[in-house]
């Protein structure tokens, strides 16, 4: 069978499972597996990294069963069922050089990974009633919302603040992209972008903080964590805290990249929470990368670590990454996620973050260093020796 036409009967089917409310178990392995076919159909350098372990889609019952792809393959290889040229977007990596080789993630339409974006940030930030941990399980969809804090409804679309340039202006990125699809979609007027590849406009965000302010109705800031930073300092300069309405929320994601300095995590929500009036409940990070097409969120950050949850297309597991083998529920190792919203590139990758499966979901737990960290390694190396034969 052409890659084209299972492209075309893949894509209604997935749009339709992304968009239903829940799924069995049952239901996620036979959409896996049936994805799994089709990329080891139409995807050569995962089909021959799959032969050389003996997997084959005839071989396997679920999907902890697909072997997982190390991250960095993606910087290596075009992971792609369809031709790279004929796909719609290319989503790259952010490096902290210009030199650095960067991985490309390939979509021939956007309509899924769109569709992704929109459910999840719905559910988990404008849908979401903060102040609990609750959700699903690493392994197992989110079940739901967390518990009501009393904190007033949020309305179908509120004020936004973006701290991230507009996807105009970074065309390969893929949070360009979901922070511009949030203000699209869920942004009332008066939103707009505070950042672009030139900079913050730091006297445009101070007018929209004071007007946020002056108001009565929540309003939400979004962006790069370290652009947050970059607020902290200018507030801190002009020696001035911010009290906003009460419901407001806050989304970072991304971490500090070198883009500014690095704060611990518990400080940087107790300053975020002190300097714009805000609970550290309302304060929600998001957890994505560009090689996936899905994304986790927490339900605040009143501790930390916090656990992320996905929706029910995404599924998690914590492996030991020199052996594959699962770690027991709340011993540490590196992440696998299962994201069936990447149909075109691998379902499956073996990410270089640390985690522990805990009730509710997974706690994020940095980078893999020392023995977690070659075991990536060796991942990596095993993969691309098998791919490329």
């Amino acid at each position: 069978m052409k890659a084209e036409a299972s492209t075309q009967a893949l894509v209604p089917a997935l749009l339709d499972f992304i968009a239903q409310p829940a799924c069995s178990d049952a239901e996620f392995d036979a959409m896996a597996l049936r994805l799994f076919e089709h990329q080891y159909a139409n995807n050569a350098p995962l089909r021959r990294f799959c032969q050389g372990r003996g997997v084959t889609p005839r071989r396997i019952r679920h999907w902890h069963e697909i072997p997982a792809v190390p991250i960095n393959a993606f910087k290596e290889l075009s992971l792609s069922c369809e031709p790279p040229e004929a796909c719609a977007r290319v989503f790259m990596t952010s490096g902290t050089t210009q030199a650095e080789v960067k991985g490309r993630h390939h979509h021939p339409t956007i309509a899924v990974w769109d569709l992704s974006m929109r459910r999840g940030f719905e559910h988990f930030f404008m849908r979401a009633k903060m102040g609990s941990q609750a959700g699903g399980t690493a392994g197992a969809p989110a079940q739901g919302a967390s518990a009501a804090t009393g904190m007033p409804a949020w309305p179908t679309q509120v004020p936004m603040a973006l701290l991230f340039p507009p996807e105009e202006e970074l065309g390969n990125s893929s949070l360009a992209r979901y922070l511009s699809q949030a203000l699209r979609l869920f942004g009332a007027p008066g939103s707009g972008h505070y950042v672009s590849t030139q900079g913050m406009d730091l006297p445009g965000l101070m007018d929209f903080l004071r007007r946020a302010e002056a108001g009565s109705e929540p309003v939400a800031l979004l962006g790069a964590s370290y652009a947050f930073v970059h607020l902290l300092d200018a507030l801190a300069a002009e020696g001035r805290q911010v009290k906003l309405p009460a419901g407001s929320r806050l989304l970072d994601t991304g971490g500090y990249k070198r883009q500014s300095r690095e704060l611990a995590l518990d400080d940087f929500y107790d300053q975020l929470a002190q300097a714009l009036g805000l609970p550290r409940t309302q304060c929600i990070n998001m957890y994505g990368m560009t090689e996936l097409s899905s994304q986790f969120y927490d339900a605040g950050n009143d501790t930390v670590p916090s656990v992320k949850r996905g929706m029910h297309w995404i599924r998690s597991r914590v492996v030991d990454p020199l052996t594959g083998a699962e770690m027991p529920r709340g011993q540490v190792g590196v992440l696998v996620h299962c994201d069936l919203a990447s149909f075109n590139s691998t379902t499956t990758i073996l990410t270089e973050d640390l985690g522990r499966a805990v009730d509710g979901g997974f706690e994020l737990l940095g980078r893999a260093e020392g023995a977690q960290a070659r075991g990536c390694s060796l991942a990596v190396q095993e993969f691309l020796q098998g791919a490329r034969g």
